[in-house]
């Protein structure tokens, strides 16, 4: 193999076919996508040479017989795509050697292999696009009359009669002659379905062509030129293969036959009908796919109907039978076909009702009749499409419709109903509701728009149907309004028939809808005139009345947001009437005095609905505006006999609410109106009456509604009403076996007290309603006692406690009212309640009845609402019985369980009411105590309710304290609002009632701590009342309580305490001194109390209250502290802890050296005392400074650690530390630890930073004594230790906390936040923690760094390796800060490093050359001075030889990388040439790092290329420039960022402006890399600068083939296609194109798919140098 050295036609040809071998060769790789880029690569070459490639193909392909047809589909597939991109490039001869190649491949195998010869047949229809003739004349050749042609022979007559119309037609007559004698040869069923699949598509081109003349090449073709033809083979076709048992050649032959018949002569297909319908119709029983069948059969009656057919007419029955079943088995929406075929089916329909209407309705309509629903709704389905798509004939029908749509009206299937609105909604489109019946269509769309609402969860519809009553309402609302607003003559129709359906409560979910359609038509009868829009009720009987239409709307009105908003619709309904009755007459359709008032009166009623949410509305709010409005409305009728009909239509409308409870409710409340203004007062007897007798008194709301009913009429008829329940108390209600005619011998004990329940209702709101002046007088004798005789049940004269829920909150309700309505009544003050104890006794027994781990109902709470209302009135309670009530309620209500709880343990109720239902109970509790309390306004008064109080306050359980601080609050509130100090008296219990709640400021829950302020507060206030301070007096410190309560809403201890200190003072400064002692005796109570936050409070508290009074207790102290002291060795809290250091302050100051030498004695590790104690030496700084230098001296004194043995076993040694040093270090911490010591630390920072530092280094990997291990872990057995006694971590954390307590948080939080302190306690990683420490301390504490270094100098020839790297780490890391030259440091930290370089520890010397590399960061200018030493140091460490894993010579690089732009040229380019040099081999080393280090030094030498070493660095530039190119696909980042900065810095000594913008421009280290299309811009580049270069690219590009890299052995390939792709033709020579393919050809079987792609791709680019 040599380089080319000819260009002649035979070499390129050779060369050619070479590489499109070499390719095909390839098609054999099983991986898809390398197969698509061989594809792509053979279409490459295509491109460029089409003719050669095709022609290469069809010889590859015809010399490799034996080739694999799915490889030989790769190729044609190919060849197809250069026909279709070259068509008119193509020649003749080429095109005629594609033809005859892809006619043999096609028909080379007799057996039908589907993907080889269907490739090959798209070659023949894609040549056939412009080689029709050629393509023709081929493929005829294996079309012989008389000889079975090959399966794709046929499919490519067919594909090309479709893609190539104009030029296939003309050869049809001809093919269909040689075809027609071989209909009869074909035996086998594919070959017969090829034959169906040409004749369909045959007959679909000439009918194309046909419709095309205008455009077609010989306009004088015709249809019967074809017919004859056709017909032959239909007969074929349908009479033979058509009765095969395939069934898919039965589908074959159906598809062929529908377009087939358009063609037919017309004699023929009438002839045919006969059979041919009957034929295709049978095959709906063979196919579950009917589509095609369908599709078929409307082409056929298409083609029956053009030719005007009579015989169609005999087949009408049979097509009607069979297309109807496929209309009704349902479309499954998710099967296309489906939905296709029952599209076709309707158009069968469509054409057969155009020419048969009387036949097909007559068909169609008896079905209306079967109450099957898929038949009906089928039957529908086709109802509405004849109805819109055959108008014209169906337009003398429309009465014969209607009447047959009578059954389907009333089926109940969803389905049906669905289908029924739809064929309804086409009837009003093409005018049949005009006609008689149409009204039934309304009623029934109403009907449908009045469907409930479904509000359960979704059920799974079987066979994907998805129709509900949901969907139907849907469908019939939006349906009923198109109808009334959008189609012309409907108003007629619906004005005002729809009013009917107005009242009728099964209409109710249609009100919406019914009203929005009714003011719409309202408004168009406006338009039409003052006539148009009069209601004649003479004319229109079934209309409902204006008493009834009122009655509905206005109940209606009442539910404003139930069904969908219909309130809102009927008031605006009732807001038009109004409107239209003052331009139009309507008023007289209600009452005629009633505009001005409905004007004026319900449009503030639509605005106040629309200002407000379903939320935000009141209910009883927009109750009583509705109330209102009737009673005004009343009163401007004033007409007896009106309101008497009113009355009755109200009382008549009632049942029809059954089930409606809310607006039975308030048709109830309506009632009363009209009989409170009633002047006839037996007409109030009367309805009364019969209310009583037909009301359901087992519903809630009935109850509710018939007691409002009484209350309202009692305004007006008070005796009536009274009277009217005495009478029915008479009556016999109560005997269930007497009285044969009463109308309530049925009822069952259950129902009796339900009645029961309602008349005692019925009294409570004819007492709330009743005139306040005639009140009184009724109580007793009328009410009450009626009200017990129906509570009170005797059994043989023994009274028997009823268990009915309905009856105890009746008679708790009525009860309630009774005594609202003596408070508010115009004598209540004089009046003396005798039987008040009584009842209050009553509510008592029902709280202690009620459980006390469960509320289930409100009987708890109203019944306290009742004792609230009760204690107002005369005469007022013993102490005894108020005690008694007090206690029983707070032990019903605070001992509940939290409200979660008890949903938990109760499903039953809901979660919103069980918690309304508990506020409610609360908010009563705190009413009847402010009741009680008022009774009694005096610190006695107050006194007592705490009395019972107390143990609530203290209780263990948070939800008990809460309730009992939430009373607490509103009492105090209450007392101080109230009282008014005559004379001035002491507040005797101020001191206990203050320790009680000042503790609680602390409390664990933030709402108890709120109100333990505001209890203090107001305890001050009342303080302040009591010594002779107005009521509105402000005390300035007193007023600072409410600002401390922002400093308890979270639980921050530190926050808390602080806020309690604050509230101490307050405290202590408004404390009469002769409540003190009673004050602090209470609150040392609170040390014992159960929540620990209270017991800090008090601590606190006592404390500050000591610092304020404590002249008078000092002789107390060590009694105190001794006491304080015992506690804390029982229980470890915070609050005892710090105590203990308030109080060894106090003695410190006086006893310093005992404590010291007591803490010294103590052992590791430090118990909770020892550490408490330690704390609080840090309190003096003088104490702090001399502790410390003791503490320094013990860690510096004795060795770090010793060497012990592993084991016996063991020829190791293990490091063990030495008690003293340690002990000394956790002491240093506790001391540091503390706040207080951070002057003594500063004084002594130098000392302790270098200490500590270095105890640190001796303590990596050192281990604990096996004592101290034995006690590490008992003390973590009892429980958690604070922190660990391993002896690097304890140092660490000195360390921290001296550099913290130091000023220096900020090197702290910067080490942290780089785990800097987690790396030095790592032995591997500790030099990088060190370092860490070290730039912190640089940038952070500069001042320090001094005195740190000179301590640290004498370490660097320390005898422990450890301590030498860390102080050169530091040092090290110090060198890149400017603070050390600032400080004048750094000279002599150089020469140490210097010196460093013959440390026999390796870490040592690569520390060094890091320090050093770091002066070019910290000291640039220095650099210069000190290049040619810095310089030798780095190649000295480039060479270094003791360094088997590079890290010396890698640490070397990144420094000398540094070093490199502050050193002088001279002093680098003596050894530039040498670097270069012996940098290179590590570009393609394993190790990230030092690919990395060594191509970021190469970019960097760039710098020193010019003058004398330019020729010479611009060889090394082009040596590695391939190298650079390749690993920017490099699988570290890393690299590929230096590759980048590498490239960037060469771009400029290339000589090539276009690579030095490409380098500068694509490869900024913040942008991506489109690597292909740079590398392919690049080597555009590198070509037109130096196209000589392309063979040592190349063959550098060849050594990469074998990289360990996938990337890279993908890259190279992909390099040499776009070296290939962009070499000029003269320089092609240079290619030594045998080795590249052969090169290329082997990595051809690389494992990764992705290299054979790029190779693939390579090879289609070498196109270019052929």
């Amino acid at each position: 193999m040599g380089w080319r050295s000819d260009t002649g036609a035979g070499y390129v040809t050779s060369s050619w076919t070479g590489l499109a071998t070499t390719l095909m060769d390839a098609t054999t790789d099983k991986d898809p996508s390398v197969q698509e880029q061989i594809y792509s690569a053979l279409c490459y070459l295509g491109e460029a040479e089409p003719e050669e490639i095709l022609n290469c193909c069809d010889e590859y392909l015809r010399q490799h017989e034996k080739l694999a047809y799915p490889h030989r589909v790769t190729i044609l597939k190919a060849m197809e795509t250069v026909v279709k991109n070259n068509m008119s490039h193509l020649d003749k001869s080429t095109a005629k050697v594609v033809i005859f190649l892809a006619s043999n491949e096609m028909t080379k195998s007799k057996e039908i292999v589907h993907e080889w010869q269907q490739a090959a047949s798209n070659v023949l229809v894609a040549v056939g696009q412009r080689f029709i003739n050629k393509v023709m004349e081929e493929v005829l050749t294996k079309f012989q009359p008389g000889i079975l042609p090959h399966y794709f022979i046929m499919q490519t007559f067919a594909n090309l009669s479709v893609s190539n119309v104009f030029g296939m037609v003309p050869f049809l007559n001809s093919i269909l002659g040689t075809m027609l004698p071989m209909l009869g040869m074909a035996k086998q069923d594919h070959m017969k379905s090829v034959f169906c699949y040409a004749l369909q598509h045959f007959s679909e081109s000439i009918q194309e062509y046909l419709a095309n003349l205008d455009k077609a090449p010989d306009p004088t073709v015709r249809k019967d030129t074809f017919s004859n033809e056709i017909f032959s083979a239909y007969d074929v076709l349908f009479n033979s293969w058509l009765q095969s048992r395939e069934a898919k050649l039965r589908l074959a032959v159906v598809e062929a036959l529908g377009p087939m018949s358009y063609l037919m002569p017309g004699d023929k297909l009438e002839e045919q009908l006969p059979k041919l319908i009957p034929g295709i119709l049978a095959l709906y029983k063979k196919h579950v796919e009917t589509f095609y069948v369908s599709k078929s059969l409307c082409q056929i009656l298409e083609a029956s109907v053009n030719i005007g057919s009579r015989t169609l007419d005999t087949q009408l029955d049979a097509l009607l039978s069979a297309l109807h079943p496929q209309i009704c088995a349902p479309a499954d929406p998710s099967v296309p076909l489906m939905v296709k075929n029952h599209t076709e089916v309707l158009r069968c329909f469509t054409v057969l009702a155009c020419s048969f209407p009387d036949r097909v309705l007559a068909f169609l309509l008896p079905k209306l009749e079967n109450s099957n629903e898929r038949v009906r709704v089928g039957t529908l389905l086709i109802m509405r499409q004849i109805i819109n798509c055959a108008a014209s004939q169906m337009e003398i029908k429309k009465p014969f419709i209607l009447s047959s749509m009578k059954l389907p009206l009333q089926d109940s299937s969803d389905k049906v109903k669905r289908a029924v609105v739809q064929v309804i909604s086409a009837m009003a489109h093409h005018g049949y509701l005009e006609q008689a019946g149409g009204e039934a269509m309304m009623e029934y769309i109403l009907r449908q728009c009045a469907l409930p609402l479904d509000t359960g969860p979704k059920k799974q519809m079987p066979e994907g149907d998805d129709f509900t009553s949901d969907s139907v309402r849907s469908i019939s609302i939006n349906t009923r309004f198109l109808i009334s607003t959008t189609v012309d003559g409907m108003s007629e129709v619906l004005w005002p028939y729809l009013l009917e359906f107005v009242t009728p409560v099964q209409f109710t979910s249609a009100l919406t809808p019914l009203c929005k359609s009714l003011m719409h038509l309202a408004m168009k009868k406006q338009e039409e005139g003052e006539a148009a829009v009069l209601i004649h009720y003479d004319a229109n009987p079934n209309l409902p009345s204006p008493s009834a239409l009122t009655t509905r709307l206005l109940v209606v009105s009442s539910q404003p947001y139930l069904g969908d908003g219909q309130g809102a619709a009927a008031l605006r309904l009732l807001m038009g009437a109004a409107a239209l009755r003052l331009l139009n007459g309507l008023h007289s359709s209600i009452h005629p005095t009633l505009g001005p008032l409905w004007n004026a009166a319900i449009p503030p009623l639509v605005e106040h609905l629309e200002e407000h949410t379903e939320k935000s509305l009141s209910q009883k709010e927009w109750e009583d505006k509705l109330l209102l409005f009737l009673k005004e409305t009343l009163t401007v009728i004033s007409d007896k006999s009106w309101i008497c009909q009113f009355s009755t239509e109200m009382c008549k409308q009632l049942n029809s609410y059954n089930g409606f409870p809310l607006e039975k409710t308030f048709l109830y409340k309506c009632m009363g109106t009209p009989l409170r203004v009633c002047p006839s007062k037996d007409m109030v007897h009367k309805q009364l009456q019969e209310l009583l007798e037909t009301a359901r008194y087992h519903e809630e709301a009935e109850r509710e509604g018939l007691a409002s009913c009484f209350g309202i009429c009692a305004i007006g008829h008070l005796d009536e009403a009274l009277a009217k329940l005495e009478d029915f108390v008479r009556s016999d209600i109560f005997k269930k076996s007497v009285g044969l005619f009463s109308i309530f011998k049925d009822r069952s004990d259950n129902e009796v007290e339900k009645i029961k329940s309602t008349l005692i209702l019925c009294y409570g709101y004819v007492a709330m309603y009743a005139p306040k002046e005639l009140v009184l007088s009724r109580i007793e004798a009328d009410i009450l006692k009626n009200v017990f005789q129906y509570f009170n049940t005797k059994v043989l004269g023994i009274k028997v406690e009823t268990k009915d829920l309905t009856l105890k909150l009746s008679l708790i309700r009525s009860i309630c009212m009774i005594s609202q309505a003596i408070y508010h009544s115009v004598h209540s003050g004089a009046f003396v309640f005798s039987r008040k104890a009584e009842l209050i006794s009553q509510m008592m027994e029902f709280i202690k009845a009620e459980p006390v781990d469960a509320m289930r109902s409100p009987i708890r709470q109203r019944a306290m609402i009742s004792c609230t209302y009760l204690a107002t009135l005369e005469p007022p309670l013993g102490h005894t019985e108020r005690a008694e009530l007090i206690d029983c309620c707070l032990n019903s209500v605070l001992a509940l369980p939290p409200p979660e709880v008890m949903r938990e343990r109760d499903s039953t109720v809901t979660d919103t009411c069980l918690k309304d239902l508990y506020r409610d109970t609360i908010n009563a509790l705190k009413d009847l105590m402010k009741s009680l309390l008022q009774k009694d306004l005096t610190p006695q008064g107050l006194h007592d309710m705490f009395e019972h109080l107390n143990r609530w306050i203290k209780s263990a359980r948070e939800h008990e304290r809460e309730r009992a601080m939430e009373v607490s609050v509103a009492l105090l509130e209450r007392y101080r609002e109230k009282l008014h100090v005559s004379t001035v008296v002491p507040f005797f219990n101020l001191g206990v009632l203050i320790a009680l709640f000042s503790p609680r400021c602390s409390d664990s829950l933030a709402s108890v701590r709120q109100h333990a302020v505001d209890c203090v507060y107001y305890l001050l206030y009342i303080q302040l009342c009591y010594e002779g301070f107005a009521q509105d007096y402000r005390d300035e410190m007193v007023e600072k309580l409410p600002a401390l309560k922002k400093g308890l809403e979270e639980p921050d201890f530190t926050i808390l305490f602080h806020t309690c200190y604050n509230i101490a003072m307050v405290i202590g400064k408004r404390v009469p001194p002769e409540q003190l002692m009673s004050l602090l005796l209470t609150m040392f109570e609170s040390l014992a109390d159960p929540d620990k936050n209270c017991s800090r409070a008090a601590t606190v508290m006592i404390n500050s209250l000591l610092k304020e009074r404590g002249a008078v207790l000092l002789e107390k102290v060590p009694d105190i502290v001794s006491v304080i002291h015992s506690k804390l060795q029982e229980v470890d809290e915070e609050h005892v802890r710090k105590s203990v250091q308030q109080t060894v302050y106090i003695l410190a100051s006086q006893h310093c050296t005992a404590v010291v030498c007591s803490l010294l004695g103590s052992s590791l590790p430090f118990d909770s005392q020892a550490r408490v104690m330690w704390k609080s030496l840090a309190t003096e700084p003088t104490l702090t400074a001399q502790v410390l230098e003791l503490l320094l001296e013990k860690v510096n004194r004795d060795v770090p650690y010793k060497e012990n043995k592993s084991s016996l076993l063991s020829s190791g040694s293990a490091r063990v530390a030495t008690v003293l040093p340690l002990a000394a270090t956790c002491a240093l911490y506790e001391i540091m630890s503390a706040l207080e010591s951070g002057a003594a630390v500063l004084g002594l920072y130098p000392q302790l930073f270098v200490t500590l530092l270095l105890r640190v280094s001796c303590t990596v990997g050192v281990q604990l004594p096996k004592n101290l291990q034995c006690k590490e872990r008992k003390s973590a057995s009892h429980g958690p230790v604070p922190r660990p006694l391993d002896p690097c971590s304890c140092a660490v954390e000195t360390l921290k906390i001296m550099l913290t307590q130091g000023g220096s948080a900020d090197v702290t939080n910067a080490v942290a936040s780089a785990d800097g302190w987690d790396l030095m306690k790592c032995p591997e990683r500790h030099h990088d923690g060190v370092a860490l420490l070290a730039s912190a301390m640089a940038k952070h504490a500069g001042p320090r760094l001094p005195l740190i270094v000179k301590n640290l100098l004498p370490v660097l020839n320390s005898v422990y390796d450890i301590q030498r790297i860390t102080t050169t780490a530091f040092f090290a890391e110090l060198l890149s800060s400017n603070v050390v030259n600032d400080l004048v440091l750094l000279e002599s930290m150089m020469d140490n490093m210097t010196g460093r370089q013959k440390d026999p520890c390796t870490t040592v010397r690569m520390l060094a050359l890091r320090g050093l590399g770091n002066i070019a960061s910290g000291s640039p200018e220095k650099v210069r001075k000190h290049g040619a030493q810095l310089l030798a140091s780095m190649i000295n460490g480039m060479d270094d030889k003791d360094d088997p894993h590079n890290l010396v010579a890698l640490e070397a690089m990144s420094s000398l990388s540094k070093l490199l732009d502050h050193v002088e040229e001279r002093d680098i380019h003596s050894m530039l040439l040498h670097i270069a040099i012996r940098i290179r081999p590590f570009f393609d080393n394993e190790s990230h790092e030092l690919r990395q280090s060594s191509i970021l030094l190469f970019g960097s030498l760039t710098k020193f290329s010019e003058g004398s070493c330019e020729d010479v660095f611009f060889e090394q530039i082009l040596n590695g420039l391939v190298t650079l190119l390749l690993h920017l696909q490099d699988p570290q980042p890393e690299v590929v960022k230096a590759c980048k900065f590498a490239l960037r810095m060469c771009g400029p000594s290339m000589g090539c402006e276009g690579l030095r913008d490409m380098f500068r421009n694509h490869l900024r280290e913040e942008r991506g890399l489109h690597y292909g299309e740079f590398l392919n811009h690049v080597c555009k580049h590198l070509m037109q600068t130096y196209p000589e270069m392309l063979p040592r690219l190349i063959s550098t590009n060849l050594f990469y083939f074998k990289s360990i890299w996938p990337d890279l052995r993908a890259a190279a390939p992909m390099f040499i296609g776009f070296l290939v792709l962009h070499v000029d033709p003269e320089h092609c020579r240079q290619v030594d194109l045998d080795l590249l393919i052969a090169a290329l050809n082997l990595l051809l079987k690389d494992p990764v798919p992705a290299v054979r792609m790029k190779v693939a791709e390579a090879l289609g680019r070498l196109v270019r140098v052929l």
